[in-house]
């Protein structure tokens, strides 16, 4: 039986993404800090095994994760807050870096030694680390940074027949996203996000983006000058 890991199942894409593979046939192994919202996934596939832990925690992390095997990982958990009128709150940065930066590694320390050749890892980043946009310096950032591990980790890890995708998010309807006070173009729900990323992780893409079209404006927005670039996206904020 294949078997996938995913962290960040108690609520948005990964729990979309849980039920989707537990639907397919998959042995299914969801990870979240809210043991009470993952237990309604076992509602609609009690076969479900649920792990419990917070990502941003190390120890906690490597006494959960040891012994898991899955021939497909994927590391979903994230959160979003944003800075306002430039007011950089160290405490806010770090709170969303840990989770979407650090928790991934945390991840990674104790799953990689684990994982038999041919599997894959599948990290969530945003296109929001494509274009800088005002407020969302912290979110962007902790994009940013997985966005380049993803990468890099991809190519020394070649030797050991572990494949790496990034994954590249638009605006995804989520009760991370509900709380957004700013129109999101092109937003999508989680069947169709969860559907891009099955689709291209059975492709073995080595980087998912969606909607292709939010995806390609940006990419080729982050190829103008800087200073064109910020008059762009600070028109698109107002």
């Amino acid at each position: 039986m294949k078997r996938v890991l995913i962290t960040g199942a108690s609520s948005g894409i990964g729990y979309q993404l849980a039920l989707d593979y537990a639907a397919d046939g998959w042995h299914v192994t969801a990870c979240g800090r809210n043991r009470a919202k993952l237990e309604t996934l076992r509602e609609h596939h009690s076969d479900i095994v649920l792990c419990v832990f917070d990502i941003t925690d190390l120890t906690e992390t490597r006494q959960a994760l040891l012994g898991k095997s899955a021939s497909l990982v994927i590391l979903c958990a994230g959160t979003c807050e944003y800075l306002n009128h430039g007011v950089v709150e160290a405490e806010k940065v770090h709170r969303v870096m840990s989770t979407n930066f650090s928790g991934p590694v945390n991840c990674l320390d104790v799953l990689l030694p684990q994982l038999a050749p041919g599997s894959r890892v599948a990290l969530v980043g945003s296109t929001a680390s494509l274009v800088p946009m005002p407020r969302a310096e912290a979110y962007g950032a902790s994009k940013a940074a997985l966005a380049y591990f993803a990468r890099s980790l991809a190519q020394d890890l070649k030797r050991q027949q572990i494949a790496i995708s990034l994954v590249q998010p638009g605006f995804v309807d989520t009760p991370l996203t509900e709380r957004n006070d700013f129109p999101m173009p092109m937003i999508i729900n989680v069947n169709q996000a969860s559907r891009c990323i099955r689709e291209g992780l059975a492709k073995g893409k080595a980087e998912i983006s969606f909607p292709r079209l939010l995806s390609f404006i940006l990419r080729m927005t982050s190829r103008l000058p800087v200073a064109l670039q910020r008059l762009l996206t600070q028109q698109i904020a107002r």
